[in-house]
């Protein structure tokens, strides 16, 4: 379940409560929603005392039990609320967690209703004991990014929610600004709804309210390398560079990335399956489908050289002349990154 379908579904009258809801996701503004409506929904229905633990591998987890099994000295309903932020529990975490998964499986009628705060597991984790016995005993909401061909709908519908909407362009530009900031994205949404009419937003409008807020991260520059949007690419090098980004970080993304495809390419000549390949050097889903986008975009006999092109940026960085390349770093960085987005298959 995502955050709008469980809010549409706590507003229905006479709404039954789960005893155990798990919030997992990265982005604070859709797990801040997610939460927020989860706790307004147990308000209602009775839950007025609340209880919060932060855990994690260190933690005495005894105190879950003891929370999950008393009930209020007022005889209140309770909340109580496990935040694991690492999403590492530890053996007595893990022990505790499936404990607490059996018993709010096992509540009909429950006087403690339960709320698990996640990050986002990898593939690992999720198929752990733990992860399994608290995904199987209540409501999940699984709560991805928002990805940038995403975004532009996001921000309609949101739009959408105060009356007003919005041109492609302008949504297209919009996104631009927020990009990799969601929080910043609803502020901005927010402030538009107070600033203009319900109906349709003018580009001029929403260009002179809205600031640039974008906050790009080195994994959404690698993304857009390997997709070969090199507009955007360009646009979060200019991003990282302005907002101080240490360029050892967006290095270590960039190149970690060209000698692992470099490795896959050298093991395929070699009469190796690609999907195992792929699999053995730990490329799932979206970043596998996005590899196999530059794999099929750049001539095998490009990527040694772009290896090299790696370990001389690295020189650069460190202080060290490489000659043939220029003296700025933040320069050659973008031609390493170029290299991947624009190089033609032959």
């Amino acid at each position: 379940m995502d955050a709008d379908t469980l809010i549409q579904s706590l507003a229905r009258p006479g709404k039954a409560l789960a005893a155990l809801y798990v919030v997992t996701g990265d982005d604070p503004l859709l797990t801040i929603e997610a939460t927020d409506a989860l706790r307004a929904a147990a308000r209602a229905a009775g839950f007025v005392e609340r209880i919060s633990h932060v855990m994690d591998a260190r933690s005495d987890w005894s105190v879950l039990a003891m929370a999950s099994q008393s009930g209020s000295l007022f005889g209140d309903r309770q909340l109580l609320e496990v935040s694991l932020a690492s999403g590492k529990p530890g053996k007595q975490g893990a022990q505790a967690l499936i404990a607490l998964a059996q018993r709010c499986a096992s509540a009909a009628d429950p006087d403690v209703l339960t709320l698990v705060s996640l990050p986002r597991l990898d593939k690992a984790t999720r198929d752990s004991k733990w992860a399994v016995a608290l995904f199987g005993a209540g409501v999940t909401l699984d709560l991805p990014a928002i990805d940038r061909a995403q975004l532009p709908a996001w921000i309609a519908g949101r739009l959408a929610r105060q009356s007003q909407r919005a041109e492609p362009a302008t949504l297209q530009w919009l996104a631009d600004k927020v990009e990799g900031n969601l929080l910043a994205a609803h502020q901005e949404i927010m402030k538009l709804g107070l600033l203009f009419d319900p109906g349709m937003l003018s580009i001029e409008d929403v260009e002179h309210a809205v600031l640039n807020v974008a906050r790009y991260d080195v994994f959404g520059l690698r993304d857009a390398m390997l997709t070969g949007d090199v507009p955007r690419m360009l646009r979060m090098l200019a991003g990282l560079r302005a907002e101080g980004e240490a360029l050892p970080l967006v290095l270590w993304a960039v190149g970690e990335e060209i000698r692992s495809l470099a490795r896959v390419v050298q093991a395929q000549a070699s009469g190796q399956d690609l999907v195992a390949v792929l699999r053995s050097m730990r490329f799932f889903g979206q970043h596998e489908r996005l590899a196999r986008q530059a794999l099929a975009r750049v001539a095998p006999r490009s990527w040694p050289a772009a290896v090299m092109h790696a370990h001389e940026v690295d020189r650069l960085v460190k202080g060290l002349p490489v000659s043939g390349r220029l003296s700025d770093p933040w320069e050659e960085m973008t031609r390493l990154a170029m290299r991947v987005a624009v190089t033609p298959a032959r």
